[in-house]
């Protein structure tokens, strides 16, 4: 044999790999973008009057942004290979501390102050205490070594037994309208509550791929061991992540206070599983190491039309939960079938 050609490929075999490659990389997006597709016209056929009305879409568009924050808070968790449990205590956490300000401790009666300085500072409350409650879980992670499902279940725990202290049980009501624009105003025909998803979603993005620390949130979610010898401190980093999602999830938390006008300890309980099953589905890797704003958005806009669309045919929310679980691990068991068939494919092994 001409050793010039030992290490030619056929036709099959370049073929083959190259399908792998677009099954691994680009299946996971098109996987997506049917799926919504489905969702949405399934729904639309189910209620056409109803579904497609101009105050239907306008009330997704009040409603799911905040479900889209506390899944990118998600997201950026899971790329460094961990994961967050905790953003829905902070949010509650954060949102209680920020109607502590805005009302004075007296639910119903807002505080005798300039409306744009009382507001200030109860987002100034909200934001320090997401970043706070971040420094807690990325100490325990990143400090101490503790594996961040376990840290994270813990501080949930946590912060929601603080929120019940502070609140002792009531919500807390009565903002401002200065305040309540963050959560059911408008500027123009967009709601401020996408407007605050939207600009959240874009600094993420600008985070994750314009930034070295974006890039070292890949590495160390793909091999914390190869980013630890290419110079990068993984500590540093994975501290630095959770300081993030506490802060998405302090955001999340103004933005569900202001649009139900009250805090309350338990308030978005359903969110967490929502948040993940919105990450997984937009394409994050819960092995870590990738993840994609657009992949978000578009995981998100599919779940508010199916909660959207169950709302509208009246079904129970046992029923959403359970369909909400069974999505969840389709997307999962779909992920890793697609991915071992692109790795044969990829290395020219058989299918079978």
């Amino acid at each position: 044999m001409d050793p010039t050609r030992r290490h030619v490929k056929s036709p099959l075999r370049v073929g083959a790999s190259a399908w792998g490659s677009l099954l691994d990389t680009g299946g996971s997006r098109t996987r997506l973008v049917v799926v919504v597709s489905a969702i949405f016209l399934v729904m639309s056929l189910a209620s056409p009057g109803r579904f497609l009305s101009e105050q239907n879409l306008a009330s997704m568009g009040f409603q799911f942004p905040e479900l889209g924050i506390f899944a990118l808070a998600v997201m950026l968790s899971l790329i460094t290979g961990g994961i967050d449990l905790s953003v829905i205590s902070i949010a509650n956490l954060a949102g209680i501390l920020a109607a502590l300000v805005l009302t004075g401790g007296t639910p119903g009666h807002p505080v005798a102050s300039p409306p744009s300085v009382l507001v200030a500072v109860a987002l100034a409350a909200a934001l320090g205490t997401g970043i706070v409650c971040g420094m807690v879980n990325g100490w325990l992670i990143a400090r101490w070594g503790i594996t961040p499902i376990l840290a994270t279940l813990g501080t949930m725990q946590l912060y929601s037994g603080l929120c019940l202290v502070i609140t002792k049980g009531p919500a807390i009501y009565g903002y401002p309208e200065a305040f309540l624009v963050i959560g059911n105003g408008t500027i123009g025909p967009a709601p401020v509550p996408l407007l605050v998803f939207l600009a959240v979603a874009l600094a993420t993005g600008v985070l994750l791929n314009r930034t070295e620390l974006g890039v070292a949130f890949s590495l160390v979610g793909t091999n914390e061991t190869a980013a630890r010898f290419s110079g990068i401190h993984v500590q540093r980093v994975i501290f630095k992540t959770y300081v993030l999602t506490g802060v998405l999830a302090a955001i999340a938390g103004t933005v569900m206070i202001a649009r139900a006008n009250s805090a309350k300890a338990d308030y978005g309980s359903s969110y967490l599983l929502q948040a993940v099953l919105v990450a997984i589905l937009g394409g994050v890797d819960p092995k870590g190491g990738f993840g994609t704003v657009t992949g978000i958005g578009v995981a998100v806009l599919g779940l508010q039309f199916l909660s959207s669309g169950f709302n509208m045919l009246r079904l129970s929310n046992f029923t959403k939960e359970f369909a909400w679980g069974a999505l969840l691990l389709l997307v999962m068991v779909t992920n890793s079938l697609c991915h071992r068939i692109a790795a044969k494919l990829k290395s020219g092994h058989s299918l079978t």
